[in-house]
């Protein structure tokens, strides 16, 4: 029995509209899985967030309140006043502010020579230098810590700047020394040779050619080690015994009572914490989001 076009026709569009019905139903089960997933992971990344600012502004009575007041029913600035003049919070942000400036510093001073090294020069050991850093870095800080507390004692650093600064300089120098090799060795040496031939030296040419031109890792280089030094807590809780030299991160330990925690001062404290380095981030963000991106490229 011949079949005409018509009878044809009714099938295939079945067929089209069975396709069209599945594409968009995949369509919707990968992109809306997708953006559900993205949602749930959000709100677990801000939900502690959203405990801390919470927090910060109840009251003693609305922190241990059960069940919990996720939002208070008056906000309580008074925890934010508190801090700075029943606590000495400024005296530990400014410790904190030292030893990461101090930290970043001196950490640079020898990072970019090193990097700059590893990636121009060719010299007996180079790998195994480059090899000896790594070792470095997978060293845990608890593993050596009574043997820092002996040589700091030795040295007369304890309660001391300086014992902060040259134990963060030194755990993170290793990574970037790596870093900032990785941006020098990207730079086109031909670049640096025509410095050399208009009659720079070697450090005129590093300093007015490689360093600019590998700005966005130096910069990812004083994010990465300014925030390293103002988490650090081991450290400065087994250097640092007198009040005055205290660093925000064993400030904020004091808030832990032996029978209560000061939560709402602990939360507000903390949230006053963060805000230099959130301050940090937005003037540098620019430069920082384009040495991340170099970086991964190479």
């Amino acid at each position: 029995m011949a079949h005409g076009p018509a009878t044809l026709a009714v099938p295939l569009r079945e067929a089209a509209g069975r396709r069209a019905r599945s594409r968009l139903w995949r369509a919707l089960v990968l992109h809306g899985g997708g953006w559900a997933l993205s949602a749930v992971a959000l709100g677990v990344l801000l939900f502690p967030i959203f405990v801390m600012l919470s927090t910060s502004v109840k009251t003693l009575n609305e922190v241990y309140q059960v069940p919990p007041v996720w939002v208070p029913a008056a906000v309580t600035w008074r925890n934010f006043v508190d801090i700075w003049t029943k606590y000495p919070l400024r005296t530990y942000m400014l410790n904190s502010l030292i030893i990461g400036a101090g930290t970043t510093c001196l950490n640079l001073l020898a990072a970019i020579p090193a990097g700059y090294a590893v990636a121009r020069l060719r010299f007996r050991g180079r790998q195994a230098f480059m090899l000896l850093l790594l070792l470095i870095q997978m060293f845990s800080p608890i593993v050596v810590l009574i043997p820092l507390f002996k040589i700091m004692a030795a040295l007369h650093w304890l309660d001391t700047y300086w014992s902060l600064i040259v134990t963060n300089t030194v755990f993170t120098l290793a990574f970037s020394t790596w870093m900032l090799a990785s941006y020098f060795r990207a730079i086109p040496a031909e670049i640096e040779e025509a410095a050399l031939v208009d009659g720079c030296s070697r450090r005129q040419a590093i300093l007015r050619v490689a360093i600019p031109l590998a700005a966005p890792g130096v910069v990812t280089t004083i994010i990465y080690v300014f925030i390293t030094a103002w988490n650090e807590f081991v450290f400065a809780l087994t250097f640092i015994s007198r009040t005055e030299m205290r660093t925000l991160t064993v400030g904020l330990y004091t808030f832990i009572g032996r029978w209560a925690v000061q939560w709402h001062y602990l939360m507000a404290a903390a949230l006053v914490g963060v805000l230099p380095v959130v301050i940090l981030f937005m003037l540098v963000e620019r430069h920082l989001v384009r040495g991340l991106a170099l970086g991964a490229v190479k």
